[in-house]
């Protein structure tokens, strides 16, 4: 029997054993680590380390999961799903840790997202789903890689920004900024306050869309005009 036999024999057997699981672990590592490439090469902390380990700690839960019925209970299936089962939750609070709550923009949802999926693949590798665990990494890749680029194509000359007003006096009426905005053709899809009583000062978040040529220096003219502005600042929206 040659080397491709034996793992073709491998794969197919449903049994845990070490050639199985070590076979496992190995495509699960490669899969997350695929994913996790993307990530990195997009600047983002959580790498392909770290997809990779997620991906491989995933697959050993389901190997667990199976080995545990099929070796002390003489179960062929037994439950994989009960220990498998927590890893869905249990990934959740890496996803919160993924993500940075930055005054009014969110950044890490897209990572977060992604190490949910990637924990769903190693629990696909794990059972055995070689092909349907393969197709789901290469998919992730297209949703980050070509819808990305479709969104920004679409999008293209719409940019996303956030303006941060800061008044020193309690602001209840944000009509004039809201006109001075749209004089300058900027659109004002949310705002955000925060009141401090103490200080006597209001901070504004606006999330505005514009076109590239919007002549933020003038708004930002207009808009200190309009008198007792503290601060004014300017951000792209936080990519996720």
């Amino acid at each position: 029997m040659n080397l491709t036999d034996t793992l073709q024999q491998i794969a197919d057997t449903t049994d845990v054993t070490v050639g199985t699981a070590l076979l496992k672990m190995l495509l699960s590592m490669v899969l997350g680590a695929t994913v996790g490439l993307e990530r990195r090469h997009k600047g983002q902390i959580a790498g392909m380390r770290t997809f990779a380990l997620i991906s491989m700690g995933a697959t050993l839960a389901m190997l667990v999961s199976i080995y545990i019925p099929q070796e002390y209970l003489g179960l062929k299936n037994g439950d994989p799903g009960r220990i498998a089962a927590q890893v869905i939750s249990g990934i959740g609070f890496l996803g919160a840790g993924a993500i940075i709550q930055m005054k009014g923009s969110v950044r890490g949802l897209t990572t977060a997202a992604d190490m949910w999926m990637t924990a769903s693949i190693g629990l696909a590798v794990g059972a055995g789903m070689y092909v349907v665990a393969t197709a789901a990494s290469l998919l992730i890749i297209v949703v980050l890689i070509l819808l990305e680029a479709a969104e920004k194509h679409l999008f293209k000359g719409k940019e996303q920004k956030i303006v941060r007003l800061k008044v020193d006096y309690i602001l209840k009426d944000v009509k004039p900024f809201h006109r001075l905005f749209a004089d300058h053709h900027v659109h004002v899809s949310d705002e955000f306050f925060r009141y401090d009583y103490t200080q006597n000062t209001t901070t504004v978040n606006f999330m505005v869309r514009s076109q590239d040529r919007t002549d933020f220096i003038d708004l930002f003219d207009k808009l200190h005009a309009t008198g007792n502005v503290l601060s004014l600042t300017l951000t792209n929206e936080v990519n996720n």
